[in-house]
């Protein structure tokens, strides 16, 4: 079954985008409540965002389920990546705005959700790695971003408006000392929008399994506010003259990890 599309750049960059797939297997959207069918939570818009990217050599694998199937930035064992804090599942029983995904006493059982993890997210995790891997060997070293967006106002995940930029590193695990900081100032450099580094979003499962410094491989998570690129509302359509603006910056972005010395 074919769960996710890999383009292969020219250049040690690999963008990784978890949560922008849209489609729900029939059996299991037959399953589900009319509010899974809005697809409410999903990344949107960011493979055309990131549409540039190829143009600077870039790597892309993206996914073609949707993230109420599986989330591909959690644990394979469903661990909370931030302890002590409201989140999502691996395999998400409700949306953002707590509404239900299932009729009660339909959420899939523990059975369910293990048989899900081969079919839909080991596939990903393996590209995943091996593209890595494909990149260190020609490049001596690896470097991926990963791609997200949210609604730039969630309740349940943090209080009043999220900066425009989100940048995260694992609290500096996931990369090599000083390019988390490095990428924030050329957001502050930038003017315009706003930005944070490890500040509500650290980055999930992928920013931390993957993003081994020592190893060759630095990681590094952008949750970007979707008020920067489209409006947040249904149908959640994409915005040109909003996206026009904030690619330079993107860009700039993305070339900043590509020239980082080290």
């Amino acid at each position: 079954m074919h769960t996710y599309t890999l383009h292969q750049g020219s250049r040690p960059l690999l963008i990784s985008m978890p949560h922008v797939g849209t489609a729900l297997p029939p059996d299991l959207a037959a399953r589900m409540l009319p509010v899974a069918r809005e697809l409410d939570d999903t990344d949107w818009h960011l493979a055309t965002l990131y549409g540039f990217a190829r143009e600077l050599g870039a790597s892309l694998i993206v996914p073609v389920y949707s993230r109420y199937v599986i989330d591909l930035n959690r644990p394979r064992d469903n661990a909370n990546l931030y302890p002590g804090q409201d989140t999502t599942g691996l395999c998400p029983v409700d949306t953002f705005a707590k509404a239900p995904l299932y009729a009660p006493g339909d959420a899939p059982s523990d059975e369910e959700i293990a048989a899900r993890v081969p079919v839909y997210w080991q596939p990903y995790h393996d590209a995943l790695s091996q593209e890595l891997a494909r990149i260190q060997a020609e490049h001596g070293r690896a470097l991926l971003w990963e791609a997200h967006s949210i609604r730039s106002e969630v309740p349940r995940f943090f209080d009043g408006r999220l900066p425009d930029f989100n940048l995260g590193s694992a609290n500096g695990a996931s990369c090599r000392p000083g390019l988390g900081e490095a990428l924030l100032d050329v957001v502050q450099r930038h003017g315009g929008y706003s930005g944070v580094l490890n500040g509500r979003f650290k980055g999930g499962q992928i920013t931390r399994q993957y993003g081994q410094p020592a190893q060759g491989i630095d990681a590094i998570q952008l949750e970007l506010s979707q008020r920067t690129y489209m409006q947040e509302d249904r149908p959640y359509p994409y915005v040109a003259q909003l996206a026009a603006e904030v690619q330079p910056l993107l860009r700039q972005l993305l070339q900043t990890l590509l020239d980082f010395p080290g």
